[in-house]
């Protein structure tokens, strides 16, 4: 019997150390496409408001959060922020988030987070990994909220001085 056992653990245990050798190799992982990963969540919506939360999508998305927390009241949460961050890509700003997605159909908003490649602090290489049921989570639970605040502004190009008040996320020149 051990044999036996042995021989099983090897025949799927092997091609799944090779696989993930593999996967170890390349710049991009497989992308996990098995179902939301919210245990307990009931509904979408539910799943999507936990992944927003652990993803620290607030951080950028909702104005005040990084001052006070979880003190911003829902009612305002991912409506955007328009303070910049500002490095050598120039000054980008985190977008409402819940005027995006009113003007997006649930696909289209997948297939944003599955490609695109946009200007830092965003994390786009991240975000581009999450599987299709969680990123339909989101955009249920975002769209749930309803539409809410104003535009946030544009990117500003390296070259030209924002307007509004940023944050620089450039190191010190000098660092090895």
């Amino acid at each position: 019997m051990k044999k036996h056992t042995l021989v099983l653990v090897l025949a799927i245990g092997l091609p799944g150390l090779s696989l993930a050798a593999t996967s170890a190799c390349t710049q991009q992982p497989a992308v996990v496409n098995d179902g939301p990963h919210v245990a307990g969540a009931e509904t979408p919506e539910e799943a999507g408001r936990y992944i927003v939360t652990i993803g620290g999508c607030h951080d950028c998305h909702t104005p005040g959060f990084l001052e006070v927390g979880w003190e911003v009241p829902e009612s305002e949460w991912f409506t955007g922020v328009p303070v910049g961050w500002r490095g050598p890509w120039g000054t980008t700003y985190g977008p409402n988030l819940r005027l995006t997605v009113q003007n997006m159909t649930e696909d289209a908003f997948v297939e944003m987070l599955r490609t695109r490649q946009a200007l830092p602090p965003m994390p786009w290489m991240n975000v581009n990994r999450m599987s299709e049921p969680d990123a339909r989570a989101v955009y249920r639970y975002i769209r749930s909220l309803g539409p809410g605040g104003e535009a946030m502004p544009v990117a500003v190009p390296p070259d030209r001085e924002p307007a509004t008040p940023f944050i620089i996320l450039a190191p010190p020149q000098g660092l090895p």
